[in-house]
């Protein structure tokens, strides 16, 4: 029998996966990419990469960070117990040369490499990431990505100078993906140590390729290339040291003035690439390179408790009625795909659910009429003296956000919905989830790992969206209790049949991180969250 947390922990938990994902979106613009850019050659140390961003989070620590744009810089910073190859999902080591998980995946057993070093020369043992872990608690507000984690973790126990075990109270298979993420890179026991204040303002030690060498608030970050740095994740192609002496990143907020200095030689380059600037930046000196971010897509979030869509046949002829290949034509920059589930197609056991999310305006017409909703003289249906309204809640945290709202309202408009839009601060998102005073809300989440469905969906945690107790939560609970991939696999498709063909959310369009760079610029990868890792990046 599985354990569930308390509810209070239980809702902590999840929101901290829900809101943590969702402040990306500040930081991201859209589009499936390679490596490299220019025509190749032979790989040159030395050199700095300036990398200009729209924002930045205000804060130094990797642990406490959410948005891409600090992402960014702060990840080649610290290092993780594991990593995850982008293009198969499969987990592979960095620090921990070898781990083991129990059959029922609470217990998670990790034997780190030797002579790893922090760069203020301290030494990477189990004791160090016990700190890291023991530490994350009390991160705060800004470390809810980390905490969510780390939910339900009983004991993190250093067995032997280079051997950490960590147990869960109740089966956790995601924690395995968690452990290659930013949001549990190590960092020397100093720093976990420090206050989050401090190390917001400071920063943090890390046993990462580059060492931070400068913060300013609002204005930059420097890194400096570690000297002696030799145990870099299996997946980089180059052994030892990083290529790059220097990375200078800097915010620059106006889109047409990061484009602009990118073309001019300014930079090498910048990030969240809109529509508008594509057309500057292709050909020429510079290249465009994109991936969809993994995760929950770009979405309607229905409150499945609202009389309205409770009905399942309401919330179908929404979902049947968004065109979004239409969306993703006028909105979004070109590449971005439109939803083909409640999963983007990077995340590990993504399903093809395409044909459940086709437009089909006289099945939304048809669902509606069977459902007793007629058409009115103004053309919005009414049952029962009530009209057909629903109001969709958004945030001001992505330029893409209201145009593609628009078009969802004009095409829901076309079957008789009535769609009122409400924007709202992003700093009201965990009121407005919390509280349930919405209709629909919307949003994505960014998470390598499928469990991010059962964050957002079971009833069993939070249950934001209010959904129906039923398949869906055991499908969920035994798909994060299972360490047979396969098993694993079959589960997550089912989870992601039920949540569509359910309409329990309405999936729209896959958010893409695009970026612009000059040619010279080569080997700048994407990681599995669609970040970048700059050990392997060269110019030349």
């Amino acid at each position: 029998m599985i354990a569930h947390p308390d509810s209070r922990t239980r809702r902590w938990a999840a929101l901290a996966a829900l809101v943590s994902g969702s402040l990306l979106l500040g930081a991201c613009s859209s589009a499936d990419g390679g490596t490299s850019t220019g025509d190749g050659g032979r790989p040159k140390p030395g050199g700095t990469l300036t990398f200009a961003v729209s924002s930045d989070a205000g804060c130094a620590d990797p642990q406490q960070v959410g948005s891409n744009d600090t992402i960014y810089s702060l990840r080649q910073v610290v290092d993780s117990l594991t990593d995850q190859d982008p293009k198969t999902g499969r987990i592979v080591p960095w620090l921990a040369k070898s781990w083991e998980v129990s059959a029922d995946a609470t217990t998670f057993t990790f034997h780190l490499r030797s002579g790893v070093t922090f760069s203020d020369g301290s030494a990477l043992t189990a004791h160090v990431v016990k700190d890291n872990f023991d530490a994350v608690p009390e991160l705060g507000a800004l470390g809810t990505l980390a905490q969510g984690y780390l939910s339900g973790v009983e004991s993190t126990t250093a067995v032997d100078p280079l051997t950490v075990r960590v147990r869960f109270k109740q089966p956790n298979a995601q924690f395995l993906q968690a452990t290659a993420t930013h949001s549990l890179g190590i960092e020397s026991s100093a720093s976990a140590k420090q206050s989050p204040q401090t190390k917001c303002s400071k920063g943090v030690v890390g046993s990462g390729p580059f060492v931070l060498n400068g913060y300013v608030q609002n204005r930059s970050i420097t890194l400096a290339k570690r000297a002696g740095y030799a145990w870099g994740s299996s997946l980089w192609t180059k052994k030892g040291e990083a290529y790059l002496d220097k990375l200078v990143f800097k915010v620059v907020p106006e889109a047409g003035v990061r484009s602009g200095s990118l073309q001019s030689g300014q930079v090498d380059a910048i990030g969240s690439v809109g529509k508008a600037n594509e057309a500057a930046l292709q050909g020429g000196t510079v290249a465009l390179q994109q991936r969809a971010n993994p995760g929950v897509v770009f979405n309607l979030g229905l409150n499945n408790s609202r009389p309205l869509l409770k009905d399942t046949k309401v919330r179908q002829a929404i979902l049947a009625a968004v065109d979004r290949q239409q969306i993703v034509d006028a909105v979004f920059p070109t590449g971005t795909r439109p939803a083909t589930s409640i999963l983007a197609h990077t995340t590990p056991d993504y399903t093809d659910l395409g044909k459940d999310l086709a437009f089909d305006e006289a099945k939304a017409k048809s669902l509606l009429d069977s459902a007793g909703w007629r058409t009115n003289g103004d053309g919005v249906r009414v049952k029962d003296g009530k009209k057909l309204s629903l109001t969709v809640k958004w945030f001001a945290n992505a330029a893409t956000n209201q145009p593609a709202l628009e078009l969802v309202q004009q095409q829901l408009k076309a079957v008789g919905i009535d769609v009122v839009l409400k924007q709202l601060q992003i700093t009201q998102f965990s009121p407005t989830l919390q509280s349930g005073d919405f209709d629909a809300v919307w949003g994505n989440v960014t998470r390598a790992d499928p469990d991010i469905l059962r964050s957002s969906y079971s009833t069993l945690l939070a249950d934001f969206y209010h959904l129906p107790a039923g398949p869906l939560d055991t499908v969920l609970t035994r798909q994060a209790a299972t360490t047979d991939a396969a098993r694993r696999k079959q589960l997550v498709a089912q989870a992601q049949t039920l949540i569509v063909q359910n309409a329990y959310v309405v999936p729209v369009v896959e958010l893409q991180t695009q970026l612009g760079m000059a040619k010279k610029v080569h080997d700048l990868a994407f990681d599995a969250s669609s970040r970048v890792q700059l050990h392997d990046t060269w110019i030349g």
